[in-house]
Formats: structure tokens, sequence, C-alpha cells
């Protein structure tokens, strides 16, 4: 069987992309770490891949807003190869500064390159560089089960790092609504007890908690917290202390997403 192939997008101000394609490659994936530009000039097609991921970092300095030039030339420039991709039912994730970008290009939730969504400046006003538990999909009280292909099987609760200064998740009521209608809440800030609860554990004061939302196919995945940065037990800070053993959090969330294309591409 051949190994599912991801490209991990990066431009100026992008400094996780190491981090996320060795995620990747940790489970089984072949990675290739390619410049927008590359795409732009036509030296690299996003349909040479199986799977899409906008890793986090500053792009171009977060100068407008976060993530908004890399947002713009997605939408402008890369549209129709991205939808494209899309048609193909190829999977998306972005990661902090990569989530940023799709809600912003109005790739997520989803609604034909128009922002519904978008995320803002910390309540904290400061950037919040901490852990954070997360209740998953199949733990929250939605109207609709969550159908991401990225999510499944996590346990109710799993820990992953914050590092941000523009992560507060906003949106009208009507929309959050349809959000949980849809079952596209992904990822819920949480207490250590799975509770619903303040700053600190809500970091940056998203509305309803959210950490991380998903289209309503399930393909397309953003979240806040960087998975990519706890796939090993030795990452977490109170491993010794809570004897914290085996594979991370994040771990599991990129084994899925090359587990679907193994199954379905």
């Amino acid at each position: 069987m051949r190994k599912p192939k991801v490209i991990v997008l990066r431009t100026a101000g992008t400094n996780c992309d190491g981090e996320t394609a060795f995620a990747f490659e940790r489970v089984g994936a072949r990675t290739e770490l390619v410049h927008i530009n590359q795409i732009i000039r036509k030296e690299k097609s996003l349909l040479e891949y199986d799977i899409l991921a906008i890793p986090g970092g500053f792009t171009y300095g977060d100068d407008i807003s976060a993530g908004k030039i890399l947002a713009n030339e997605l939408k402008y420039i890369l549209r129709e190869e991205l939808e494209s991709f899309l048609r193909e039912k190829r999977p998306i994730i972005g990661i902090c500064n990569g989530f940023q970008v799709l809600v912003k290009a109005g790739i997520l939730p989803g609604n034909g390159f128009k922002q519904k969504v978008t995320l803002t400046y910390n309540d904290s006003g400061k950037f919040e560089d901490r852990w954070v538990y997360l209740r998953t999909p199949e733990h929250q009280s939605t109207s609709a089960p969550v159908k991401c292909i990225w999510t499944k099987n996590l346990p109710e609760i799993i820990e992953l790092p914050v590092a941000h200064g523009e992560g507060k998740f906003v949106a009208d009521k009507e929309v959050i609504e349809e959000l949980k209608k849809n079952g596209q809440i992904v990822f819920q800030y949480v207490d250590r007890e799975g509770n619903l609860a303040g700053y600190p554990y809500n970091p940056n004061g998203s509305l309803e908690s959210i950490a991380g939302i998903c289209d309503e196919t399930g393909l397309i995945l953003g979240l806040m917290p960087h998975p990519e940065r706890h796939i090993d037990y030795l990452q977490h800070p109170r491993w010794v202390r809570e004897r914290h053993f085996g594979k991370g959090d994040g771990l599991k969330i990129f084994r899925n997403g090359v587990e679907y294309v193994k199954k379905n591409l």
C-alpha cells in the first residue's frame, strides 16, 4: 500500500512546518515542505498530494491580522486548485495560524469561500503560551454527532499546548447555533474535570469555549491548540509527576487523517 502524501504548506513566517511534517511521518505518511510560491509558479500542485496541512506560525508577520495574507493568496490566487482538491474529498488540517488562515479564507466553516467566523485578539490582551484541556467531539452535548475524520476514537479529554495572541473564536449567535446543529464544533476548552470554564482554562475567551471546528463534510479541521507538540509522552510537562507514558494526545489526530486516506483515496 502506498504511503499517503502530505503537503505542509509554508510561507514567510511559518515556523511549525518541520514539527507538523514529523508528526505525519510518525504515522506513516510521506511529507513535503512546500513554499506557496512554488504552487503559485506552477512548480508544484496541491493535487499531487492527498492531505493539505497548514501549520502554525506568524505568516507574513500577521501584519494585517493573523493569517489574513495567506488566506487571501489561497482565496484569490489558488482558489481553483483548492476547489478541485476539495471536490476530490482530500483532507485539510489547519493548526493555529493555519486555522486562522482557513477561517479568513472562508474555507471553514465552509460557505463557498465566504468568511462567517473569525479568530481575534485574546481577552487577556497578551500572548497565551500554556497547556489546555480539550473536550472531544463524541462527549459534547450538541444536537448532531460530529463527523470529523480527524478526531475518531479520541479520549474524552485531551491535553495540548496553545501559543497564540489571536485565538478568540467569534461568530454571530446564528452561526454558532448552526455549527452546533451540524456537529461542527470539534474541540472545546474545559477544566481538568471536563467542565466549561473561564480563564485560564479558556485561554482566549472564545465564545462557547470553541477551540476547533470542522466543515460539514468532516474532512477539514481547524484548531488553535498544537497537536504536533504533543505526539510523545516526553513532551508533556508533567509526564514524570503524573506518570504520563505512551503516545501523546496529538498523534492520534494525524493518524486519523492518514488512515482516512488509506481507506478512501
